[in-house]
């Protein structure tokens, strides 16, 4: 089984590899905070358990899709993969030194708790790592999202949490952001269309299907338009970057 679908971006179709390595971006950069035991929270189908499980004492993740947590704990007997809807978190307070969660608290509805049980299960001088997609660099409504933030709604939603919060920001190079561009113009060519402004009106249940079709068809559409492109972005041309509010996605470093 797989869960990919163009929300959660494969590591084996082609299109989405552009989405995919800015994804893996964040693994990479986190493997300079990994110390002790660590918990990912929102592991998917593991893409980045390689690089960092190496760098922990001890790896733990937890994940609501049943079929994914099962697989990843036949690949990887070392580990410890708990299946739950969360929050809350299945575990002790003060558990782990290092946090990470990718790509998770825009679908989470009570992202304060979601936090809170971050800051809770981290042991004092804990840190955590979370990135999410930055709602300025947002081409359309995603309906798989509860809600997106900008660089200053997600420090204050921490700040009130964490004794010490860092924002910074995934961005990309050239390359990516000519990729970007192209994704855009595509994209508002469709959302022309769109002329009741339906993508913010209607039920997010009812824009799933329609939602996922699109945006495979458009990011096949990019990678026929030009496939050297969409073949030769890779991680490195993703780098942390200080101005949170022109990256693509934030990465919040939040310190217990």
């Amino acid at each position: 089984m797989s869960v990919y679908t163009t929300e959660i971006a494969s590591d084996h179709l082609v299109s989405d590899n552009p989405i995919h390595q800015r994804l893996l971006k964040a693994y990479y950069v986190s493997e300079a905070y990994i110390n002790g035991h660590l918990l990912e929270v929102g592991c998917g189908e593991g893409r980045g358990i390689d690089l960092l499980a190496p760098k922990a004492t001890s790896y733990t993740a937890v994940d609501k899709i049943s079929e994914v947590i099962e697989k990843l704990s036949n690949n990887y007997p070392d580990g410890k993969f708990i299946q739950a809807n969360i929050p809350p978190f299945p575990f002790e307070d003060e558990s782990f030194d290092t946090l990470v969660s990718f790509q998770v608290i825009e679908h989470i509805k009570d992202d304060v708790t979601f936090l809170k049980e971050i800051h809770r299960v981290l042991k004092p001088g804990g840190v955590a790592l979370v990135s999410t997609p930055n709602i300025k660099m947002t081409l359309s409504r995603n309906p798989w999202h509860i809600r997106e933030y900008t660089a200053q709604q997600l420090t204050q939603l921490a700040q009130g949490i964490f004794g010490k919060v860092e924002m910074k920001g995934i961005a990309g190079n050239e390359k990516v952001m000519q990729y970007y561009d192209e994704n855009k113009a595509s994209v508002n060519r469709i959302m022309k269309y769109d002329i009741l402004n339906l993508q913010y009106r209607l039920p997010a249940a009812l824009l799933r299907i329609p939602y996922e079709i699109l945006n495979r068809r458009n990011r096949n559409k990019l990678q026929a338009s030009d496939n050297s492109l969409v073949t030769s972005i890779e991680h490195e041309d993703y780098l942390l970057s200080d101005n949170p509010e022109t990256s693509l996605d934030l990465f919040a470093i939040l310190t217990k």
